[in-house]
């Protein structure tokens, strides 16, 4: 049932947890509508929004309207489609600490579909530290026995998944008796993004990248996420987490873990094993392999920003990293003695996430005594804004003197590709429409991935870890490794 050629005896509820959210408001529904908007929705389907706060039916479309846009449509349809994709959704308000609310849904969602086989899509767009008493509840509502629905359940659940290793598999537990493994699609939205999955195409689609994809001519391996705002509104949940957790533990790990791992036997099918293969051979982040700091007042593009702990619902004593760059090395043949660095920033002087394989230098240089000097190449792939994907040489200059500069032959996806990029959110829905669990994370995968981290966290929860200050503009405070 992933298009609009499904039989029309099958019905699709998507039930959105959370829809009250930013999250599901800002991505969510922008994204349902966007697949509408190409025919990827079944004919029969609603969107159920369900979340404590109350609505009207009016509020609520107005709210949804306003988050949508005409990317895939005429401006002069997109009228129409906005208000035909509005019929087919209803927004409920209820508790997640009480069944009353899910039985009601399951009456109306059995009403609806009118004795149809009745696929569900579940999205939790809530904090997981609720998953477990909303899917409690769901249980025992029916949803998932008894009276239970007749065909599918998927069950897309977002970050974070805990706080370490140990509340990562609590957490597990707990939703096990409600929902089997093959059921949840952890999602990764980075894992969504063009560029990112361009990456496997990349690696395994040209032959002339595997000779030097190791470590005999790779000098490092950068990974970045710069953002040039603060915490915002998101004060309460980032000062909880932070940087570590809300970025470099999925995020990050996740695009090492595919630049890193090995040839998969195929592709999606076979990635997620060697991502698990690649971080279970990671050594664990060390606090003297971490630079983390914290920003403080300062200026960017002509305007003053306020230090993290003047941020609204942030402790004014919060010692909660806003900026981390920690070393890890792969203990495996390809990558033994490469240093994969991945830094991660709020409040830095640019919006960018990239990834660049640094390369050794030239042996026995000729070029040593001319004008310029050699650099060291680099493959960069560029995440976001202006996706792109280049490679730096060094190249002579026009001219009569020989002159050194450096260059780079680029695939830049604006200049290169008529097509629409999609934004995350919109690939990995039809995955789940679809039930391929490949770009979405499995048990073992989290399992090594907190197994990394959890010492430092620890450490950093403790306050047994510096945290640098640095200048809101900036970007960060001394690091390990800069480019």
């Amino acid at each position: 049932m992933s298009s609009a050629s499904s039989e029309p005896s099958e019905f699709l509820a998507v039930v959105i947890l959370g829809a009250s959210g930013d999250l599901a408001q800002r991505k969510i529904y922008p994204a349902l509508f966007a697949l509408y908007c190409q025919g990827f929705l079944p004919a029969s389907f609603k969107v159920y929004g369900y979340a404590r706060s109350t609505f009207s039916p009016e509020e609520w479309g107005e709210r949804i309207l306003s988050r949508l846009t005409c990317r895939y449509t005429p401006a002069a349809d997109c009228a129409a489609h906005m208000q035909s994709f509005m019929e087919h959704g209803v927004y409920r308000s209820g508790s997640y600490s009480e069944p009353s609310g899910f039985v009601a849904m399951r009456e109306e969602i059995q009403r609806d579909a009118g004795g149809r086989l009745v696929h569900v899509l579940l999205y939790f767009a809530l904090p997981s530290t609720v998953f477990p008493e909303a899917a409690n509840m769901i249980g025992r509502a029916g949803w998932t026995g008894g009276p239970g629905f007749t065909g599918w359940m998927r069950c897309v659940m977002e970050k974070p998944f805990g706080r370490d290793l140990e509340s990562f598999r609590r957490l597990t537990d707990e939703l096990s008796g409600n929902f089997q493994e093959s059921q949840i699609y952890r999602i990764d939205h980075y894992l969504g993004k063009e560029v990112v999955q361009n990456l496997l195409v990349l690696r395994f689609g040209n032959l002339i990248f595997e000779p030097f994809w190791n470590r005999h001519y790779v000098e490092r391996i950068e990974l970045s996420w710069y953002e040039d705002m603060g915490v915002g509104e998101r004060g309460a949940y980032f000062d909880r987490y932070g940087i570590v957790r809300d970025v470099m533990q999925n995020h990050l790990l996740q695009m090492a873990a595919l630049i890193g791992m090995e040839h998969p036997r195929e592709v999606p099918g076979g990635v997620r094993d060697e991502k698990v293969k690649l971080l279970k051979s990671f050594s664990t982040a060390l606090s003297e392999h971490c630079v983390l700091g914290q920003y403080e007042a300062g200026m960017l593009n002509g305007e003053r920003h306020s230090a993290y702990t003047d941020e609204a619902s942030v402790e004014v004593d919060s010692h909660t990293a806003t900026y981390a760059e920690c070393v890890l090395w792969a203990n495996n043949a390809r990558w033994a003695g490469v240093p994969f660095v991945l830094r991660a920033g709020k409040g830095c002087g640019e919006r960018k996430t990239e990834i660049q394989l640094v390369f050794r230098e030239t042996a026995l240089n000729p070029f040593a005594g001319e004008s310029g000097a050699l650099g060291s190449n680099r493959l960069v792939i560029r995440v976001q804004p202006d996706e792109k994907i280049y490679l730096r040489v060094n190249t002579k200059r026009p001219g009569l003197a020989w002159t050194i500069d450096e260059q780079d032959l680029q695939l830049h996806y604006q200049s290169v590709f008529s097509e629409q990029i999609p934004d995350a959110y919109e690939a990995l829905l039809l995955e789940v429409l679809k039930g391929d669990r490949s770009l979405f994370l499995r048990s073992d995968e989290l399992e090594a991935s907190w197994a990394i981290f959890t010492p430092l966290l620890h450490a950093m929860d403790e306050n047994r870890v510096v945290v640098e200050k640095y200048a809101f503009g900036s970007m960060g405070p001394t690091g390990i490794f800069k480019p």
